[in-house]
């Protein structure tokens, strides 16, 4: 995809950083925070972050941005700056990566992973391990119809209790639904799946 063509598509962002295991609560606290830091940005469309697990110290972030203007708004501002600067103590970023489109939720956090062998006390040099790339559209159009699907009928059934609601004119039905499965969608039922469905989104 072209430069300019792809600023005008939505950005994610993936950072992989070592953090100390000594200091995982403060850790936990600073992630957050730069996630509610950025939620206050025009553009903003999500944001998460795990961990590789519980005895490791790589931990992973993900946010999103409606286009490159925006992402870098964000990238560029104090309020990230001081974040950056307060977490410098315990965290150490290691990588990050940009991604256009869909892909970006489906994606392993990197498409190498590098890492450095040792030979007793000599290292050897960068050793590049493969991790696959985003699986085939049709997955990732099953994977998000199957998260998409009973949230909806869900919220549609429990809409059906609100007073008045199956009187409204069908578009602000439809604005009110999106607007509350939207954010569903985004922080929960689509990272969930795709956690379940890895394996299979990742076959072949």
């Amino acid at each position: 995809m072209a430069e300019g063509e792809a600023s005008i598509h939505p950005i994610t962002v993936a950072i992989e950083r070592r953090i100390d295991p000594a200091r995982t609560v403060e850790a936990t606290s600073w992630m957050q925070a730069g996630t509610d830091l950025a939620t206050g940005f025009s553009g903003f469309l999500g944001s998460g972050w795990v961990r590789a697990g519980e005895s490791s110290d790589l931990w992973y972030m993900l946010y999103r941005f409606s286009d490159i203007a925006t992402l870098e708004a964000w990238e560029e501002s104090p309020q990230r700056a001081w974040w950056l600067d307060s977490g410098r103590a315990f965290a150490k970023e290691v990588r990050v990566e940009r991604r256009t489109g869909i892909e970006g939720w489906f994606d392993a956090p990197f498409a190498t992973h590098v890492e450095t062998r040792h030979l007793g006390d000599l290292p050897t040099g960068p050793i590049q391990q493969p991790i696959p790339s985003a699986p085939p559209r049709w997955k990732q159009a099953v994977t998000i119809w199957l998260g998409f699907f009973p949230t909806n009928l869900l919220a549609s059934y429990l809409l059906g209790f609100v007073p008045g609601f199956v009187e409204w004119p069908i578009w602000a039905r439809v604005l009110l639904s999106t607007v509350l499965l939207t954010p569903i969608m985004t922080y929960f039922v689509l990272p969930w799946v795709t956690r379940a469905l890895r394996p299979w989104l990742q076959r072949g």
